[in-house]
């Protein structure tokens, strides 16, 4: 077994997701201490020309393997090119960033390599010749340590924005190695016929400030101050479960257990009263401020700032406020 650190690099129509970026950037300080390459893994249909970019990123190697069989992910043929990479090379760790296709990913490699997967990593270290990760549980309240358990290498899927994304170095060098796929069209069961466009806006996942909406906007109508304070902001917008059960936003807004889990630098939570269900997608957000008019309410329990008050007065004020100063 090497001390090589494969990293899975997850593109969308020629875009690689920034969570695989990421992930590099964690390779690059771990190969300081393991002593390895920091491996690069791009598979899809006309990918060779992110090849480079992923060099610029941190990758010493990239392995790229284009075939109309990869155009689309996939579980089983991205799994199984993994699972042949992994076992030719036998890398010390494999890392996917935990976007929903890298959770699709990351727990079927490790069965078929018979090996642990530890999901949702917000930190990686290397302690006494062994990688620990802390990943948040019992809804994010609180923090545990462990280490993926079987044989090698562990897998680690890494929560979106937990960690640093380097500079790009376009003057750095890499060798690109170029493979076939592993399973034919006819072996895989089931096929992507197409994608559906949802509305615009920022990518909850990769926002760094969310605003959000819950029960205390009253209606549809009731997130249109909530857009104008993202729109100023470059903001995302997000919900409570009872927003979108109510029909008034999207699911794809929906942050919490049953939606999405966020970790943006700043999460402005407009009439959310802060249930643990919606605590459990947005705790670990870096600063969370709360707007409710009430005191009790137990999102004021987790903020940092809080206001209490009607966001219907508060939220204008305060998007009049930073288009001033923000020009």
């Amino acid at each position: 077994m090497g001390n090589d650190i494969f990293v899975w690099i997850e593109q969308f129509d020629g875009q690689v997701a920034s969570p695989s970026w990421e992930a590099l950037g964690l390779a690059r300080q771990l190969s300081e201490a393991l002593g390895g390459q920091v491996c690069a893994c791009l598979f899809g249909a006309h990918v060779s020309g992110l090849a480079q970019e992923a060099i610029a990123y941190g990758a010493d190697k990239v392995f790229v393997a284009e075939d109309a069989t990869l155009a689309d992910f996939r579980v089983d043929p991205y799994t199984a090119l993994m699972a042949q990479l992994v076992q030719e090379h036998q890398p010390a760790v494999v890392l996917i960033g935990a976007t929903f296709r890298g959770r699709d990913l990351g727990p079927a490699l490790a069965v078929d390599l018979d090996t642990g997967c530890v999901a949702d990593c917000t930190a990686l270290a290397l302690e006494e010749g062994k990688l620990v990760a802390t990943r948040p549980i019992y809804a994010g309240k609180l923090l545990s340590t462990c280490t993926a358990s079987g044989k090698a290498p562990a897998i680690f899927t890494t929560r979106p924005r937990a960690f640093i994304k380097r500079e790009p170095d376009a003057g750095r060098s890499g060798e690109v190695v170029t493979m076939a796929a592993v399973l034919a069209e006819d072996a895989i069961p089931y096929k992507v016929t197409g994608f559906h466009e949802t509305e615009g806006g920022v990518n909850l996942a990769e926002a760094a400030i969310i605003v959000s909406g819950g029960r205390g906007v009253g209606g549809p109508e009731g997130f249109e101050p909530v857009r104008a304070l993202a729109q100023v902001l470059n903001a995302a917008v997000g919900s409570s479960r009872a927003a979108v059960d109510a029909g008034w936003i999207p699911y794809e807004h929906q942050v919490g257990q049953t939606g999405k889990t966020v970790n943006p630098d700043l999460y402005i939570a407009c009439g959310i009263s802060g249930a643990i269900q919606h605590q459990a997608g947005m705790r670990t957000s870096k600063v969370i401020v709360a707007i409710n008019k009430d005191p009790e309410a137990p999102i004021f329990q987790l903020a940092h700032y809080g206001v209490v008050g009607d966001l219907f007065k508060v939220v204008p004020a305060l998007t009049a406020a930073l288009k001033e100063a923000l020009g």
